[in-house]
């Protein structure tokens, strides 16, 4: 077993520029009028929670992190003398926004399009072997009623990461995701939901939480099982496929 195996792909979550949209929409701002020094500390903590469930790819989150630190260390403490730097500043933070700006009108475009596509297909159905295999971009997912960020932030509330004991350093657990997978279906199959937060209680092993986690990711994106979040910031409630419930 590789730690590897444990490993959440940051590819899933849309890198940096899916984070800062998010805590832009998550805050109610204009992306016109953003202070990115506002949303500084929020980043920062969920590339805590990144860096727990991928040591290896983070380093675009960390510049942007470095970046926002920055523009926000010269907001609060203007120095007259340094005009040019500042200025070199306004320029980093106006490129930042224009970019997120780029990235928001590609995502509503993959949006728009995704849901014309979805109309086409009602109309005219076809077997799923006569789909093109085409390459989907999960940033633009929604998990149901909650997005993949909701469950970072989620877990970063959960999980209290001075206490979690690092895998490569420490020790391993071998339990393959499979495993916990199984065992969530299992609880799933009997109770109607369960708390997000239940499934990691009693664990501080990073391979362990990652796995758990990675499982969770895996049942929702892929066997249509469900998560809600009936109040912001809240629980988050896993639940199985509709189908199933239907059942019940």
């Amino acid at each position: 077993m590789h730690l590897a195996e444990y490993r959440v792909h940051l590819s899933d979550f849309g890198g940096p520029m899916d984070l800062l949209l998010y805590l832009v929409r998550r805050h109610e701002m204009d992306i016109c009028r953003i202070s990115l020094a506002k949303i500084t500390r929020d980043f920062q903590q969920y590339l805590e929670v990144l860096e727990l469930l991928d040591l290896d790819l983070v380093a675009d989150f960390i510049v942007v992190a470095s970046t926002l630190l920055e523009i926000k260390s010269r907001e609060v403490l203007p120095k007259p003398e340094e005009v040019v730097k500042d200025s070199v500043i306004e320029e980093t933070s106006s490129d930042l926004i224009g970019q997120l700006m780029q990235y928001k009108r590609y995502k509503d475009a993959a949006r728009n399009l995704d849901k014309r596509a979805s109309e086409w297909l009602e109309r005219y159905p076809r077997l799923s072997v006569d789909r093109p295999d085409t390459k989907h971009d999960g940033a633009t997912d929604r998990i149901r009623e909650v997005e993949l960020w909701d469950l970072v932030s989620a877990l970063g509330r959960i999980v209290r990461l001075p206490e979690i004991e690092k895998s490569g350093s420490v020790r391993m657990d071998e339990t393959p995701i499979a495993v916990f997978q199984d065992r969530i279906r299992k609880r799933l199959a009997v109770e109607e939901r369960v708390p997000f937060s239940e499934f990691f209680e009693g664990e501080n092993l990073q391979s362990r939480i990652v796995g758990i986690f990675q499982a969770v990711l895996e049942l929702i994106r892929h066997e249509q099982y469900r998560a809600t979040q009936p109040v912001m910031y809240g629980e988050i409630w896993i639940m199985p496929p509709a189908e199933n419930s239907e059942r019940r």
